[in-house]
């Protein structure tokens, strides 16, 4: 159904973009921009390049790099040779990298030589020693090329590596663009109920008309200027910033870092049009003392906020045609999104139509039906927009894919007369930090590693600031005692920081909170005690 709707291939794309706007700037970021002419010819130079180091349908390349033309440079060119990118999450620790570049089976990693404070050269020495000698490592053995970038000016190349510059360099045969919508696009790492991440198969159309779709909902025109922090890393970057923004010639403005009084600046002083955030992001920009000086001209936004966010997003930032959506990595990632065109008070409160050709249904998974509408149960999804499988995870995908195509969301919702959808809240123990998925096993799993523990376990708990924090409570070894500082510590080496328990409780034992018949925590009877914690310290 979605023929002749829109480019269903990066390349294509592209294409028209370059159409419409040649002289269009296509991203704006805190080390250059470049317009929509240049981007074209930038990726045809390296499309060449990965061509002539070997790159073909179907291999997967890893990227990890800050917000830049030169990722969305990279990620259209290895799209438009039918090859996938592997996002590299820049917070991740060592260990997480070393995973995602194992499980995924990439061939070739381009890698900034530094980001922000992170020596990632450091990190590639780390994971994978054979860096300074030859490749392949014993411990990556599918990893066969790196490339590196310099953050000012040349890198620092280790002996088995190139630079950013040679690499471009070999390119020197014109290479045409083979890319189908069929072909996967991106492996999107995300967090679930198991402590190892899973990687989600998306294809070029999932993710083209995913962006093409959301962008026009929330109303981007070519020639728009769209600010947004969104990493690139992830599928609301990659999806429903890059590629939302290409499919409708508009340009991306992003940023390293996200800092309040930074982004009014550039908002600003770029004049944008749009932005994109979460409650987190939105509160930050309204209550930051430099907003109502910000000359701003802003005329809508893409958020995933509550009404009363949303509200003051249209009242104090003058975003009147701010959108919300609900979505989830696995589904590339927009379901469902109000319209820029629709009334404000159906857009404020979050009520939602799922996106031309996909299917929602409510489902109560214990009873094994469906619900009326009204009620309160498991999202499930189907239609073009849902990934093609978790990459060599069979298992998880049969668990979270059915035979006929529904996917489940593990996410709780209800679906009104009008056939808009309210997302109610996360039915899995994902916990949201910022914008951020954790997974409590994950984080569980890192605990119980440590000597001094054991048995850990991990609860989300609301903060004012980044929604959700994670909240551990843990039981020592026998005559083994830890300050909560040090376990903290402990987690921080071999995780990011936003994984990293931001309140910890030593305790006696489980059993006063309930344990399930398969001996599991009562993890609900836990939440609510670290939330009753938390209000009698704060009280």
């Amino acid at each position: 159904m979605l023929d002749g709707v829109c480019p269903l291939t990066v390349h294509d794309a592209l294409r028209r973009a370059v159409t419409i706007g040649p002289d269009v700037e296509a991203v704006v970021a805190s080390h250059g921009r470049i317009t929509y002419a240049a981007l074209d010819a930038e990726v045809a130079t390296v499309r060449s390049a990965l061509s002539a180091a070997g790159v073909r349908r179907g291999d997967h390349v890893a990227v990890c790099l800050g917000n830049s033309p030169e990722w969305v440079a990279l990620f259209l060119a290895i799209g438009s040779l039918g090859a996938t990118t592997v996002p590299v999450n820049t917070r991740w620790q060592p260990p997480e990298i070393a995973y995602a570049l194992r499980q995924s089976r990439s061939s070739i990693l381009f890698l900034a030589d530094r980001f922000l404070t992170i020596d990632f050269l450091a990190v590639l020495r780390e994971i994978c020693p054979a860096v300074d000698s030859e490749l392949p490592d014993a411990d990556l053995p599918d990893l066969r090329s790196v490339v590196v970038l310099g953050a000012d000016g040349p890198a620092d190349v280790p002996p088995a590596g190139r630079s950013w510059e040679d690499f471009k360099a070999a390119g020197t045969v014109p290479v045409e663009p083979c890319g189908t919508p069929d072909d996967v696009l991106l492996i999107q790492y995300t967090s679930g109920t198991t402590s190892r991440p899973k990687g989600a198969l998306l294809t070029q159309l999932n993710m083209c008309a995913d962006g093409f779709f959301s962008g026009g909902r929330m109303g981007l025109r070519a020639g728009d200027r769209f600010h947004s922090v969104r990493p690139f890393f992830h599928a609301a970057g990659s999806t429903l910033t890059v590629l939302a923004s290409i499919q409708h010639a508009a340009t991306v403005v992003t940023m390293d870092r996200f800092e309040a009084g930074e982004a009014l600046r550039l908002i600003e002083e770029e004049r944008c049009t749009h932005f994109s955030g979460n409650d987190t992001i939105a509160l930050m920009l309204l209550n930051h003392p430099d907003r109502p000086r910000r000359h701003l001209r802003l005329r809508g936004a893409w958020a995933a906020a509550s009404p009363a966010v949303v509200r003051r997003i249209i009242d104090e930032l003058g975003a009147t045609e701010c959108v919300v959506g609900y979505g989830l990595s696995e589904a590339s990632p927009n379901v469902a999104q109000s319209a820029w065109w629709e009334p404000e008070d159906v857009r404020a409160s979050g009520r939602m139509l799922p996106e031309p050709g996909i299917e929602v249904r409510i489902h109560d998974p214990e009873a094994g039906r469906d619900l009326p509408t009204g009620d309160v149960g498991e999202i499930l999804v189907r239609g073009w927009n849902v990934m093609r499988g978790y990459f060599a995870m069979p298992d998880e995908t049969a668990e979270t894919l059915s035979p006929d195509g529904w996917l489940r969301t593990g996410d709780l919702g209800r679906v009104g007369d009008d056939g808009r959808l309210e997302f109610v809240g996360r039915a899995k123990e994902l916990i949201r930090v910022g914008g951020e998925n954790v997974s409590p096993t994950e984080v569980e799993d890192v605990l119980h590693s440590h000597p001094k523990i054991k048995q850990a376990a991990v609860v989300g708990v609301p903060d004012e600031r980044l929604m959700e924090v994670p909240f551990a409570f843990v039981v020592l070894a026998e005559g083994c005692e830890a300050e909560p500082e040090e376990i903290a510590d402990w987690v921080r080496e071999r995780l990011a920081r936003f994984k990293v328990p931001r309140h910890i409780r030593v305790i006696d034992g489980f059993e006063q909170f309930g344990m399930t018949a398969s001996s599991k925590v009562q993890k609900r009877h836990l939440a609510v005690h670290a939330k009753r914690l938390l209000d009698s310290v704060e009280a």
